[in-house]
């Protein structure tokens, strides 16, 4: 995405009061989560053994940022994406009851990002997963967690506004729902993310439902790896999904903005389809599918919140770096200094 300068941009709070800022939102935000979904914080790694399956793949082809264990006799183990498919073998490992579920603060880099208002080096998020029943495995039980996260959004951004009273709530009380099959039918001469914009600047916040499966034009609305959410299971609306994404329209950069990737985890039937699909069926006999596959895993359902994004959109910066300290090109850092956007 080419680097965003909003005309006349003021930001609204100074970088040392951005950092209590910062603290007071994420303090917030998690503490209402985990009371909302009744969720435990547990330790999360920063890396993972290769080979086991249980690293994120995002859309199966970033590569994650590697290194050899010297007292493990050259053994490899790679920096985290996110913890999508790790969370999910805690639940079992903990044995955590169907209704409550377990929270991280999950740290990631990757190094194939672009650079630009909203990516970074640097990833910090809000990973968190549910135990869910069987019967459970449907779009209404989807939907009411998303109005739950809606709800904590809600909260956490009126809270800002009675801290810091010159920043105003933007979001609509309510989230619209709409299939990713059904953007495609209003807009089909529209690219996904012209259709995101479009529906996002009209409703404020959406849940796109159905990321990752082919629509009716053979092409997905987005990526999404085979093996954590399920995106081709029949739902209730007739489509195929019971995953999706939190969109939110960004009034400062006036662009849609991702907060959440989450869903519904996959089934072994599902699982399976997918893996077929993607074309990549030799993953089943990684730890982490094989345990899936066998049943021995529980059901779930679970995502990630960008931390540094929901603190830049609730605080109206236009840049990522005005909330985490990372590395920028010098010729950003100069761009974003003469536009009035201070990077920490």
């Amino acid at each position: 995405m080419p680097l965003i300068l909003p005309q006349k941009y003021h930001r609204k709070l100074l970088p040392e009061t951005t950092e209590v800022a910062i603290k007071m939102v994420k303090d917030a935000f998690q503490t209402t989560l985990a009371r909302e979904l009744k969720l435990r914080r547990v330790t999360a790694p920063l890396f993972l053994l290769t080979g086991t399956g249980l690293n994120d793949d995002l859309n199966g082809v970033e590569n994650a940022v590697s290194f050899s264990i010297d007292a493990m006799e050259g053994r490899k183990a790679e920096v985290v994406h996110s913890l999508a498919k790790w969370k999910r073998y805690k639940l079992g490992a903990y044995d955590i009851a169907p209704g409550y579920g377990l929270y991280t603060d999950m740290n990631a880099i990757r190094t194939f990002e672009d650079l630009d208002n909203i990516h970074s080096l640097y990833v910090d998020q809000w990973d968190w997963e549910k135990t869910i029943r069987k019967e459970d495995r449907n779009l209404e039980y989807l939907k009411d967690t998303v109005r739950t996260i809606y709800r904590t959004l809600l909260e956490v951004e009126r809270m800002v506004y009675e801290k810091f009273p010159h920043i105003t709530p933007v979001l609509p009380q309510h989230i619209t729902f709409i299939h990713a099959e059904e953007l495609a039918k209003l807009y089909p001469d529209k690219t996904p993310r012209e259709r995101e914009a479009i529906c996002a600047r009209e409703n404020g916040a959406i849940f796109i439902i159905g990321i990752g499966a082919p629509l009716s034009d053979g092409k997905p609305h987005d990526g999404r790896s085979p093996d954590y959410d399920d995106w081709t299971s029949a739902n209730e609306d007739g489509y195929r999904g019971l995953n999706g994404d939190i969109i939110l329209w960004n009034p400062v950069l006036e662009i849609p903005f991702e907060i959440s990737s989450m869903g519904i985890r996959v089934s072994p039937e599902s699982l399976k389809e997918q893996l077929e699909i993607r074309g990549c069926t030799e993953r089943a006999n990684l730890t982490f599918h094989k345990l899936l596959l066998e049943g021995k895993l529980p059901y779930s359902i679970g995502g990630g919140i960008g931390q540094s994004r929901l603190c830049m959109f609730l605080l109206h910066k236009a840049h990522i770096g005005e909330v985490q300290a990372s590395i920028w090109p010098e010729d950003q850092i100069r761009k974003c200094a003469e536009a009035g956007i201070e990077l920490l």
